[in-house]
């Protein structure tokens, strides 16, 4: 069955600074997103996963590369009436429930801010309407409206952040470690009702997390991104199980398990990133198996291949 390709991200830079002191934050970049999936990025503090969200936003301007919404080029100049589709179509879930909420405005006029922006409503009493349906959909009631966030838990106000996205009916929702910030008791249930909303709503996600095992509960693909570069991309199931490159199995070699016997006796992988030779071989980005790709050398890739060959063998 042929996918709808939603976004397409084609070797996408993103630098900051200019001659010494430019920084490049994302290096070389390429995935898509078809419509109708949670696509995952995950990779630690400071690996570029944060700067694709807002690049596809539009708020950081790329080097080079292109972005592409639904066939259109979104990145660079475009005119406004794209760039009023893009502000309609793809909205952001930000990590801090606490720090993302205007403290001096009601919650009507936050889930409303977006609306007042872009004049999509017919009057006040459509725009008030609006208001009341995107609150009831997160579990809120229409009376929080007129309260302050001072006066709602970190779970409360992100359901709340998510409203403010939903309000504008977007076909794509950047999700950026929408639950990071919250109490461990409060993050399933806001994964729960994303998961509900996506399907009742026919949302399409890019979730962005460090989080191995939350990603894996959400997702349908996951990428892994390490200091710019996406080293590895694939299916869930496909990745946790037979992830390839290194730095990809270090990863998974973090996540902690809940019986404490394995734990104890979990041994970590370290990544060493002089493990490669890339001064050698450049890597490149190759599909190992279908629908699985990763960032390797040619003598890499015939080793990876291998193992995984290997591995899918014994299994069988």
């Amino acid at each position: 069955m042929k996918r709808e390709k939603l976004l397409e991200v084609k070797d996408l830079t993103v630098a900051f600074g200019k001659r010494k002191n430019r920084f490049v934050a994302v290096d070389g970049v390429n995935f898509n997103i078809y419509k109708g999936e949670t696509f995952g990025l995950v990779g630690e503090s400071g690996s570029g996963k944060t700067t694709i969200g807002r690049a596809i936003m539009r708020i950081n301007e790329t080097d080079s590369g292109d972005i592409y919404f639904k066939g259109q080029k979104i990145n660079g100049k475009i005119d406004k009436k794209l760039d009023r589709e893009v502000i309609k179509n793809i909205q952001m879930i930000f990590q801090d429930p606490m720090a993302s909420l205007n403290e001096r405005a009601k919650v009507d006029y936050i889930v409303s801010e977006g609306l007042y922006n872009t004049k999509l409503y017919d009057d006040e009493s459509d725009r008030k309407r609006k208001v009341e349906k995107a609150l009831l959909s997160v579990g809120l009631l229409p009376e929080f409206a007129s309260r302050f966030p001072h006066e709602f838990s970190g779970g409360q106000r992100q359901r709340i952040g998510i409203a403010r996205t939903l309000v504008m009916k977007p076909e794509l929702i950047i999700a950026d470690e929408p639950i990071s910030a919250l109490d461990v008791s409060i993050r399933a249930q806001v994964i729960n009702l994303m998961n509900d909303l996506k399907s009742t709503l026919g949302l399409t996600y890019l979730f962005i997390a460090h989080d191995l095992s939350v990603v894996r509960f959400i997702s349908d693909r996951v990428a892994v991104i390490h200091k710019g570069q996406i080293v590895e991309l694939a299916e869930t199931e496909e990745l946790y199980q037979n992830a390839v490159h290194p730095y990809t199995k270090g990863l998974l070699s973090a996540i902690s398990m809940p019986d404490p016997k394995t734990e104890k006796n979990r041994q970590f992988e370290k990544y060493d990133k002089s493990m490669h030779h890339y001064e050698v071989e450049a890597p490149k980005w190759m599909e190992i198996r279908p629908e699985h790709w990763v960032l390797a050398s040619d003598e890499e890739f015939e080793r990876y291949k291998k193992a995984l060959d290997g591995k899918v063998l014994n299994n069988r």
